[in-house]
């Protein structure tokens, strides 16, 4: 799964992966990639030590790690399987080479050339190639339900050329999706895949992969990750062991934190001062916030496709009210343009944002528009012009603490308005299914996000991500469609000017004022705790190398590389 937080240093106004690309210059790589030096405390040897990992995700472990699956990515893209070239959203989009040596766009930003890395091996001792990047994106194609971010909406052809390079060819500019093509998809064995039955069902119970750690055991208690001795990259990885413990709550996740029984955390503590960072001087957090925490509205379901209820919604709910109660203001309350802020404060129009009062909390504008909409008030409640009950379910993870109270705070403020609410908590795997595949009314979660507000747009607005109900959605769960805002997003991805994507964004901003697709309610932050006592690399504020959540992919894998043992 995907999570992040911040609290914010003004170091990260940041440009579209597409201004950094379309320089068009060969980012070449060479010796030890992660950057792991050896200066004093890091040990020079083999790898050595172990790390617990504390996040809660409200399920145990299924065991299965395919890299294609949403519910299961998150536990082996970054550790086993590899991206071809990292992008550091906290580093304004820079990229480092991975599993590519190189890249070059071409004729007119329709080609994107790859010169793949020679040397790596797959962890069964079998050679990396460029045959398997190839064949990795060609499986996409032949199977859309693993492609996750919708490549092949723009891409025509993937090929191989000159035995070390791989050629992507585009049926327009489309410089923006060099994100998703390098850095969000895995790339998987051509001959171990091309066995898979189907992709999108397969448990990979036991993954190949060219990353710097296998995954040696899993019970639905823990995973354990050990070093991969033939890793490509020298002096990598410098941790021998990575346990990850599951949790169906945060109470336990964090008591193992606190007690120092985990080094590494990735989620929600309540009074953080003196529950964890009182405990130690070698205690840490830090938290980057990235997307937003929204309100996910099924549009094919006959209550909230009712634009008017959404707006109703969306003036009804206290924001700054539920990031104080609910997140102990940890998460910054969210605005209805879906752009964060101050991360992103340089591409949010407020004039526009203005014209709808800001969505601020409004709860007489929310009856307001329920009565003009044909709805009936008695006795506190409203009733739809069939005389049934305004309300609707509202799923949730459960075991997540904040998100659980966030809902709560937000049912009852639905309730002051009339709008009759319920909470329905449900296991990790169910709500994703449910989620994904468009089984429910209302659902509370997050999209990914990514190098600037375009991304979390696109992947909240864009038609192709989306699916019918009962088939898995990449994103776009509440199924939008809006032929115009297609032709926005692509519009986007055709240009490398600046103010021409200020401005594409500025009107998508206005399809989430207008049209209400979700309501983001707090900014969605990555939750990171850390202990310095033993262990050197972590990621901090002055040397943001890759976000730091354990949850985030493929910056978990990225952030294992780094670290080591302290000498003593």
């Amino acid at each position: 799964m995907r999570r992040l937080f911040r609290s914010l240093a003004d170091t990260r106004h940041v440009r579209a992966v597409s201004t950094l690309a379309i320089v068009a210059l060969m980012v070449v790589g060479c010796g030890n990639v992660v950057g792991v030096s050896t200066s004093k405390g890091i040990p020079t040897g083999g790898p050595s030590g172990s790390i617990t990992i504390s996040n809660e995700q409200g399920t145990t472990w299924s065991c299965g790690f395919n890299p294609f699956n949403a519910a299961q990515n998150y536990l082996s893209f970054g550790p086993t399987y590899e991206m071809l070239t990292f992008v550091d959203s906290l580093k304004n989009g820079a990229t480092t080479p991975w599993l590519a040596q190189s890249y070059a766009w071409s004729t007119g930003d329709t080609t994107l050339t790859f010169k793949i890395r020679s040397g790596a091996k797959w962890t069964d001792g079998d050679p990396f190639s460029a045959q398997d990047v190839a064949y990795t994106f060609n499986l996409l194609k032949a199977d859309p339900g693993i492609d996750l971010n919708a490549v092949w909406t723009v891409l025509t052809s993937v090929t191989v050329q000159n035995s070390n390079q791989v050629v992507f060819q585009f049926n327009k500019p489309s410089v923006p999706y060099f994100y998703y093509i390098a850095d969000q998809t895995p790339i998987v064995p051509e001959h171990i895949w091309s066995n898979v039955g189907d992709p999108v069902t397969y448990g990979d119970t036991n993954p190949v992969g060219t990353g710097a750690y296998e995954m040696a055991a899993c019970s639905p208690a823990n995973i354990k990750y050990t070093a991969n001795p033939h890793y490509w990259q020298p002096g990598v990885p410098k941790i021998e062991t990575y346990n990850y413990p599951s949790f169906t709550s945060n109470p336990p996740a964090n008591e193992l934190l606190a007690t120092g029984g985990a080094q590494w955390g990735s989620q929600f503590i309540p009074n953080i001062q003196s529950y964890y960072l009182s405990k130690s001087p070698d205690y840490h957090t830090w938290t980057p916030p990235f997307a937003n925490y929204s309100l996910f509205f099924n549009l094919k379901d006959p209550t909230v496709s009712n634009l008017a209820v959404r707006q109703a919604v969306a003036y009804a709910i206290n924001r700054p009210q539920v990031s104080k109660i609910a997140e102990y203001g940890y998460e910054p309350a969210a605005n209805q343009t879906d752009v964060v802020t101050p991360t992103y404060t340089s591409w949010l129009d407020s004039s526009l944002s203005s014209q709808y009062h800001d969505y601020s909390y409004d709860p007489a504008r929310a009856i307001s528009i329920l009565k003009t909409a044909g709805f009936t008030e008695k006795n506190g409640t409203f009733y739809t012009p069939s005389g049934q009950p305004l309300g609707f379910t509202i799923i949730n993870l459960s075991g997540a603490t904040d998100t659980i109270a966030s809902v709560n705070v937000i049912v009852e403020e639905l309730k002051a308005v009339g709008i009759q609410a319920t909470l329905e908590l449900l296991s990790q795997s169910t709500f994703v299914a449910d989620l994904f595949d468009g089984n429910y009314q209302v659902g509370y979660y997050f999209e990914n996000g990514g190098p600037s507000p375009y991304y979390e747009l696109r992947e909240i607005l864009d038609s192709a991500n989306s699916a019918p109900i009962g088939q898995s959605a990449a994103s776009n769960w509440e199924r939008y469609s809006s032929t115009a805002t297609d032709a926005l997003l692509n519009e986007y991805a055709a240009t490398t000017n600046v103010a021409t994507q200020h401005a594409i964004v500025d009107k998508l901003e206005g399809v989430m004022l207008a049209d209400v697709p979700v309501i983001p309610v707090v900014e969605y932050v990555a939750w990171y705790q850390y202990d310095t006592a033993d262990i050197g690399g972590w990621v901090t504020e002055k040397d943001p190398y890759a976000f730091p959540a354990a949850y985030i992919l493929p910056d978990f894998g990225v952030v294992m590389d780094h670290l080591y043992m302290l000498k003593k």
